[in-house]
């Protein structure tokens, strides 16, 4: 042995036995479990202003598990026809979950065509990009980020980590070839503390249940606080439309609370009456769902790596030795369909945004889809359904339309005794108002029954245009042809466009019953509403654009009528 190696030997000898001697806790006492653990009650119950009755676990049981030689975590995987989830030993958590019915993208939808048109015009030969048929994925996390699912006590002692890694009863789950439940058990004791976390899968639909139970293996009390989380990375980079309101969801207090990723400044706390929370995109979701919401509180949070938190937090237990306490959750990890979330009856479907600017649309929205989806049952096409629906909602208002357009035929009529009052009392406005409300009424014409078919329609159209966009039984439905997606904008622009000139006619036909200025201003209508169009859903161009055609038939009818 050379001089080098043996001072190294030494020096390494004086750091050690330095560091046991200033630095390292000093060690318990060899006794009986059942000393150790009453003289680490004593010392804990000493400490704790809070609850000095009670005892908690040493301190030092913390210290030993974070420095206890984890396993290498392993992976199990669940297989149903919904489903692939895959769940680790590390923190028996969720590490990944694909749904099989569902893709990122509309892989028989054509490309959009702007892109085209963009390399047309610059010359240059950007590459399109190329339609995936990835599966959605609802597990999002980076490297060394806890996973979803994993059960935390942030107020015990010791504290359990988001990844510690647990013992799990079976490698993997097939639902498909057995169909019926199937149980996952993860387990871990944590110097007198076991921690039993339990899935129940169901071969046929999108709902987990999980029991957690916590066994105090100690001969003194245990006081927890469970915090069940859903940890979520959300790249910032990452390409979203501003439809997408991506971020954390909760149902408290009998109202759906909901934040966008990007105003997650502070934490924020809700609660209690929690009934259930999680994280949701536009058309997916992942809920936990609380025994009981009433001692049930939820925390959000982002921190810098734009990790995002979502702490479903108990009430505080305390265990008594040798005995045991549980919790138990419902999980709800997949789409947001209206029937599907409706079945759970704890007002899940909250979560679909069929919200809109006006108050009360939002059963208008549910009752469109509702009646859509009875016609899919016989069509199979729900772009036929919405053909469908326009007829019925114009048969509905036909009486209406009829009143309307004898309404503007007469108010033209009226146009030249119009211009003479205005003429003759031209620098008395009140008289011109008296005049004219007294023409109408005595030639029986209503001058707002013009407009009342269109302000009818208002509210169908904004309930068919939430429902196209949030309904996820119409996100990359097909109609026919270069339409393979309704929920999506057409490709290639040309429903916007015939929709535009349908307008055009149906405007040109519409009797003028004001100022020429005003009527050529009404010309320019359809132009501005081709652009409005152009991004909107196919399916909500198809119902506006049908509604076009039977209203430029009704005008012809009544035209003809009038003139017999």
């Amino acid at each position: 042995m050379d001089k080098r190696t043996i001072l190294a030997v030494v020096l390494s000898l004086v750091v050690l036995i330095a560091y046991q001697k200033f630095f390292a806790p000093p060690l318990p006492k060899q006794a009986a479990p059942a000393q150790e653990s009453k003289q680490a009650s004593i010392d804990t119950a000493a400490k704790s202003p809070e609850n000095p009755a009670t005892a908690a676990v040493p301190k030092l049981a913390a210290k030993q598990t974070a420095s206890k030689k984890e396993s290498a975590p392993k992976d199990i995987k669940v297989e149903t026809e919904n489903y692939t989830a895959i769940f680790s030993t590390r923190g028996a958590a969720l590490k990944s979950f694909q749904l099989k019915r569902y893709q990122k993208e509309c892989t028989k939808c054509t490309a959009d065509i702007y892109p085209v048109i963009k390399n047309l015009l610059t010359g240059t030969k950007q590459p399109v990009k190329a339609k995936s048929n990835e599966l959605i994925e609802l597990v999002q996390v980076k490297e060394g980020m806890p996973y979803p699912l994993a059960i935390t006590f942030p107020e015990s002692s010791p504290e359990i980590a988001a990844d510690s890694v647990y013992d799990a009863d079976v490698t993997k789950l097939d639902l498909i070839s057995v169909k019926e439940k199937q149980r996952l058990v993860f387990s871990r004791t944590f110097n007198g503390i076991k921690i039993e976390k339990i899935f129940t899968f169901n071969p046929d639909n999108y709902s987990i249940t999980l029991d957690v139970k916590v066994f105090n293996l100690t001969d003194t009390s245990l006081t927890q606080i469970p915090h069940l989380n859903w940890y979520e990375y959300v790249d910032s980079k990452k390409e979203t439309d501003r439809y997408s309101k991506e971020g954390p969801v909760a149902y408290v207090s009998k109202s759906i609370k909901r934040k966008k990723v990007s105003d997650i400044s502070t934490d924020t706390s809700l609660g209690p009456d929690v009934s259930w929370g999680g994280f949701e995109k536009k058309y997916f979701m992942a809920v936990i769902i609380p025994q009981d919401p009433s001692l049930t509180s939820i925390n959000m949070s982002k921190d810098s790596n734009n990790m995002v938190s979502v702490e479903i937090k108990e009430t505080k237990s305390i265990i008594p030795p040798n005995q045991s306490d549980s919790l138990n959750y419902e999980l709800f990890i997949g789409p947001k369909d209206y029937t599907l979330l409706k079945k759970q009856g704890i007002s899940l479907e909250e979560a679909i945004e069929f919200d809109s600017f006006i108050p009360g649309l939002k059963w208008l929205s549910i009752a469109l889809l509702i009646f859509i989806k009875f016609l899919y049952q016989y069509i199979s096409n729900y772009g036929v359904a919405i053909i469908i629906l326009t007829i019925l909602i114009k048969l509905i208002f036909w009486p209406l339309g009829n009143i309307s357009y004898r309404s503007m035929k007469e108010m033209q009529k009226l146009q030249p005794k119009l211009a003479e009052l205005k003429e003759k009392y031209k620098n008395d406005q009140a008289k011109i108002g008296q005049e004219t409300m007294a023409l109408y009424k005595a030639h029986k014409v209503n001058p707002l029954s013009g407009c009342l078919p269109i302000l009818i329609q208002i509210p169908v159209f904004i309930g068919l245009y939430n429902t196209l966009l949030y309904a996820i039984e119409l996100r990359h439905s097909p109609f026919f042809w270069w339409i393979q997606d309704l929920s999506a904008k057409d490709p290639y622009y040309i429903t916007p466009i015939i929709m535009g000139a349908t307008q055009f006619i149906q405007q040109k036909m519409t009797p003028s019953t004001g100022d020429p200025n005003m009527a050529k201003m009404m010309l320019i209508m359809p132009i501005v509403f081709t652009f409005i169009f152009l991004n909107f859903p196919a399916g909500l161009v198809i119902y506006w654009l049908l509604n076009n055609i039977l209203s430029i038939g009704q005008q012809i009818y009544i035209n003809k009528k009038l003139s017999d």
